[in-house]
């Protein structure tokens, strides 16, 4: 149900009814609920203010102001339909975690993208012995949950790397025709890359975000423009629902 091209008023007050119902796409939000805000940590960056992705983290969008830009910029993404994921293997975009995709930033540091990711995004790092690389203890202020993380690499998988923009949902929406390189530099970009709980990047799997969206509530206009951002740099198409729920966020 599209609301763009009603009056602003209007417009508004049909965006909270469809909130509130529930309108417009089956939005996995099992397992939480509002709740997800209350009392959660504000961390991490506007996303309007961090373009290249090497700030740390995600912090919510709140003034008219940049809700206004952020739509402007969602309204820049092209739409079409997902494809077939024929062909798609996670080796189509470099080996995990190379340090030697170019273009991007905090490549050819000599740290692998996700140390490099956790060390941006974390708070109270501690190195394994011997090294300024491999972190093996931090603490992690989680954007899409508002939960705050105490992780050790000893339990590893619960702090994940979340491809904000998932690598087989970019497959099916043209990268599979891009040349290998421009796969690597997607895949180890820190503008598509946010550490987050383990257990909402296993939720979210190749979702777009008509079909997924994080259960903190506050921060998901914010992963709209991030989304919004990936895809404009990469010259990457969204399907029309994922385009009209991501401006619904920002509405």
């Amino acid at each position: 149900m599209a609301v763009r091209g009603l009056s602003g008023a209007v417009a508004g007050l049909l965006t909270a009814a469809m909130l509130v119902a529930g309108c417009g796409g089956p939005v996995d939000i099992a397992g939480t609920s509002g709740r997800a805000d209350e009392g959660a940590a504000v961390t991490g960056t506007n996303p309007l203010d961090n373009p290249e992705g090497t700030k740390p983290g995600l912090a919510p969008i709140t003034s008219a102001a940049d809700r206004a830009k952020a739509r402007e910029l969602i309204e820049k993404v092209r739409t079409r339909g997902r494809g077939p994921k024929t062909g798609y293997d996670r080796d189509e975009f470099g080996y995990a975690w190379a340090d030697n995709a170019d273009g991007v930033p905090l490549a050819r540091n000599g740290c692998d993208t996700r140390n490099d990711v956790l060390a941006r995004d974390g708070t109270d790092l501690k190195y394994r012995s011997g090294s300024d690389c491999v972190l093996i203890e931090m603490t992690l202020h989680d954007p899409y949950t508002g939960a705050t993380i105490h992780w050790r690499k000893e339990k590893a998988a619960e702090v994940q790397i979340d491809h904000v923009v998932p690598l087989s949902y970019s497959w099916q929406m043209g990268a599979s025709r891009w040349p290998k390189a421009k796969r690597i530099r997607l895949a180890n970009d820190p503008l598509n890359l946010l550490a987050v709980g383990g257990e909402q990047n296993s939720r979210k799997g190749d979702s777009g975000p008509a079909s997924w969206l994080p259960p903190a509530t506050k921060i998901r206009c914010s992963y709209a423009v991030r989304f919004a951002q990936v895809a404009l740099e990469y010259d990457m198409p969204v399907t029309p629902a994922d385009k009209e729920m991501m401006l619904r966020q920002c509405a």
